[in-house]
């Protein structure tokens, strides 16, 4: 893979895409240390300060490597979107650095590249319609209320984006789709990026998966989910990462923790799918890296 640093521009920002597990940290890094720049999260659970081992984040030790940005600078209880980060990596880019921006969340990232619509804030009390709703009776209920255009688009097999598209029609009367039509300027242009998805086998990337969640309960994944119990709130954001819910559901006497890391590990390689099937969708204009 590191033969790719000879095709780089290093004078270019870089967009590293890929699933969890696939090895997107180690490429940003050697990029880094190869020709320079910042590396910057793009990963929607890597933001927040409560999941350094659950959600992968870099280590301390790579950290010290290479200057890196946004990632576990949010805390529990903060509001937190797309927009957020864009605003964000816009400050950056304000300063000159060269951006290596690297992550699984395929939204910011096609956000960052192709714009955002500026659909306003959810109010408060569509927001808590929709969790009590998406509680009791789950998102295809939700769903079957979405408009036909949003309906026939958006990803079925993640509650999140289905509950999103159910809030905004709710709260100003157009649909998601409909929205999306009326997006700003990018802020990175593919024509002005060195773009990169990580293409990964399914079976390696499984086996990846598995082992390396066995390393994260070595290393304290289990601590630091009982750290936010007190505080647990599944419809939260920063509840949403991959794990997070096995884990809670055995501390609490729920499922014995054999059974948690199972679920665990099925999740993620839930969300590995769901993400390979985002980056082959909607990232056509990536040069794509196959892995091993």
């Amino acid at each position: 893979m590191l033969t790719i640093l000879d095709e780089i521009d290093p004078t270019a920002p870089v967009l590293i895409a890929g699933p969890t597990a696939s090895g997107k940290s180690g490429l940003a890094l050697a990029i880094a240390e190869a020709q320079g720049g910042t590396i910057v999260n793009a990963d929607a659970l890597q933001v927040w300060s409560c999941w350094r081992i659950l959600s992968a984040r870099p280590s301390p030790e790579d950290e010290a490597r290479a200057p890196h940005l946004l990632y576990g600078h949010k805390n529990i209880g903060d509001e937190y979107s797309v927009g957020h980060w864009l605003r964000e990596v816009e400050d950056i880019l304000a300063t000159g650095v060269r951006p290596i921006i690297v992550g699984g969340t395929g939204l910011y990232l096609t956000s960052l590249t192709r714009g955002l619509a500026e659909i306003p804030p959810t109010p408060a009390n569509v927001r808590t319609t929709a969790d009590a709703r998406m509680a009791a009776e789950g998102p295809e209920a939700l769903l079957a209320e979405l408009d036909a255009a949003t309906a026939a688009r958006i990803d079925r097999l993640n509650p999140a984006r289905i509950q999103r598209a159910w809030e905004v029609l709710q709260a100003t009367g157009r649909g998601l789709t409909e929205w999306h039509g009326e997006t700003d300027a990018p802020l990175l242009p593919l024509d002005r990026v060195t773009p990169l998805v990580l293409d990964a086998d399914r079976d390696w990337l499984a086996e990846r998966i598995d082992r390396r969640f066995d390393i994260m309960m070595a290393e304290g994944a289990l601590d630091e989910v009982r750290a936010v119990l007190p505080c647990w709130d599944p419809a939260a954001l920063w509840a949403k990462a991959i794990g997070a819910p096995e884990l809670v559901a055995h501390l609490r006497g729920e499922m014995p923790l054999d059974e948690a890391v199972a679920a665990a590990k099925l999740a993620s390689r839930q969300y590995a799918k769901r993400q390979r099937t985002w980056f082959r969708n909607r990232m056509s204009g990536w040069k794509r890296l196959s892995m091993p």
